[in-house]
């Protein structure tokens, strides 16, 4: 199953409902038949509006506002053979969850747990490697950090130094931060 929304809230007193769409196309939610929710039940979805970034939608069986609000935070999901397929450069999150990550340079940096769109370009975030607590690491994923993606390999190759933590630092600043040793300069 392929998680393509979630029901954010009511919408009226008439059963409908806002849906944060996951995909591509916002409308695209509807588009792909019944939708499953976390519940186990299948929701036809009807597009009514749209509504700063949300969907305004109705289903069958939805009939007032408390059955609406029971849909509050229940994602919606879609069976993986239903989506269409994308072409060769293009990858379904869900396809991405799970493969091992590694630069360039043959550094292992662990294993893709999420991916993130913040509005400044997709974010990788990987767990690293090791035992004990899981840390991760948010990486770009986008060219020129992004190198390839093999799904058959199993394997993302990153350029070294893709992470916000790889780049160079300045000179550190001094306990005043003005790099200049606290020393006041005299205008006049």
């Amino acid at each position: 199953m392929i998680v393509i929304g979630a029901v954010t809230s009511a919408h009226g007193v008439r059963g409908q409902f806002k849906v944060k769409p996951f995909t591509s196309v916002a409308e695209d939610v509807a588009s792909y038949g019944p939708v499953c929710l976390d519940d186990g039940r299948w929701l036809q979805l009807t597009i009514k509006a749209a509504a700063k970034h949300l969907l305004i939608c109705e289903a069958d069986g939805i009939t007032d506002r408390s059955a609406a609000e029971a849909l509050r935070g229940q994602t919606l999901s879609v069976n993986r053979d239903t989506l269409p397929e994308l072409a060769q450069d293009e990858h379904y999150h869900a396809d991405l969850i799970g493969l091992a990550v590694q630069r360039d340079d043959g550094t292992e940096l662990g294993r893709v747990v999420g991916l993130h769109n913040f509005g400044a370009g997709e974010i990788l975030e990987v767990a690293e490697p090791g035992l004990g607590k899981t840390r991760t690491e948010m990486y770009p994923f986008y060219p020129p950090f992004l190198l390839e993606i093999d799904l058959d390999a199993g394997q993302i190759l990153l350029a070294s130094g893709s992470a916000a933590s790889d780049e160079p630092e300045d000179e550190p600043a001094d306990e005043f931060g003005d790099g200049k040793g606290g020393k006041a300069e005299d205008d006049g």
